[in-house]
């Protein structure tokens, strides 16, 4: 057995809890690495398996549970946290709203499964007005459906589990070294794109100041708000005069907008 399945027997199901619970709460630890392996070591029965996946979605419930509660007292200021640490900000949180939209509670079913959407599910449940009853059942649910899928997986190719480390094992450091330069790629490749498109739109944006100095200045502006339902829940004002359009309905709804002067545009 590798010494990172021995760690892992060693501590074994308190390391899994707070693995979990910390991946959840937004560290970017992932957990599915410790799932696999807690699930290869129940197929060598060194750990039980019905226990690695109650623990870990226990972890996961915890997490959620602080995020739902944070959420009901912030709203949309916990999201706008939350996507702020993602790698795509600039999206996540549309992304987010419109999946819930979509699939309405039974997101909370599938967001373990989805990164970034896994831990601002929660929160945005409570600003959706989800109530506690329901949070609780979806998210245990949803939380037991992602535990026992990748600890079976491992539990179903422990063996070829254990002879990957092994091998693993004889490539010594070079095999981190290998795999931070991959994640490192990842992140400087992201970065890029976010800062390319940054770019792209600088010249094209308007601070809240300006855009009040032209209202006092009566110009003639046009303001569509962007905004998704699920943000006009908690702060349903707007600013004068401006059209609730959302970004999915402009093609449908582009004679409504006046183009006598500037167009102006804002979301979340």
């Amino acid at each position: 057995m590798t010494e990172t399945l021995q760690f892992v027997v060693q501590h074994g199901y308190l390391l899994l809890f707070f693995w979990v619970l910390i991946e959840q709460a937004g560290m970017p630890i992932p957990a599915t690495p410790l799932l696999l392996a807690a699930g290869a070591l129940a197929g060598q029965h060194q750990l039980k398996f019905a226990l690695v996946v109650i623990i870990a979605a226990t972890g996961s419930l915890v997490s959620d549970t602080f995020w739902y509660f944070f959420g009901k007292r912030k709203g949309p200021i916990v999201l706008n946290f939350l996507c702020r640490i993602a790698l795509e900000p600039d999206s996540c949180v549309r992304r987010t709203e419109s999946t819930f939209t979509r699939f309405g509670l039974q997101t909370l079913l599938i967001c373990k499964f989805i990164p970034g959407l896994n831990t601002a599910a929660p929160a945005l449940s409570a600003t959706a007005g989800i109530g506690l009853p329901q949070f609780l059942l979806f998210d245990w649910v949803g939380a037991l459906l992602w535990s026992s899928a990748f600890a079976g997986l491992g539990l179903l190719f422990s063996r070829q589990l254990d002879r990957v480390a092994q091998d693993i094992e004889q490539f010594g450091s070079w095999t981190l070294v290998l795999v931070l330069a991959g994640i490192g790629g990842y992140i400087a490749y992201k970065f890029y794109e976010r800062r390319r498109f940054l770019k792209e739109v600088a010249g094209v944006r308007i601070t809240p100041e300006e855009l009040k100095e032209k209202l006092a200045a009566g110009e003639a502006l046009t303001i569509i708000d962007l905004r998704h339902p699920l943000d006009l829940l908690p702060d349903p004002q707007t600013l004068p005069g401006a059209l609730r359009i959302s970004p999915e309905e402009l093609q449908n709804r582009h004679s409504e907008i006046t183009r006598d002067g500037e167009i102006v545009l804002f979301c979340t």
